[in-house]
């Protein structure tokens, strides 16, 4: 009857030991630090002002053509 008690003791605290190891463990790889919200930041903004970027690079190269074609049709 010992036996038996300890063998569920050793085995609750072996699962219980092993989920809170996996819930430690699992944090370990992202690296939280306080200039993470920056790079997070600045990646989503990238994302949001590169559109406008290029459209402002495309209507720049637009209006430099359009005196030139307007000449060679004269």
């Amino acid at each position: 009857m010992k036996t038996c008690w300890l063998k569920n003791i050793l085995a609750i605290l072996l699962c219980a030991s092993s989920t809170a190891q996996a819930a430690v463990d699992s944090y370990r790889f992202a690296h939280v630090t306080i200039s993470t919200p920056w790079y997070i930041f600045i990646f989503l903004m990238m994302g949001v002002f590169a559109p406008f970027i290029l459209m402002v690079i495309l209507a720049w190269r637009s209006a430099m053509r359009k005196p030139e074609q307007n000449e060679n049709k004269k």
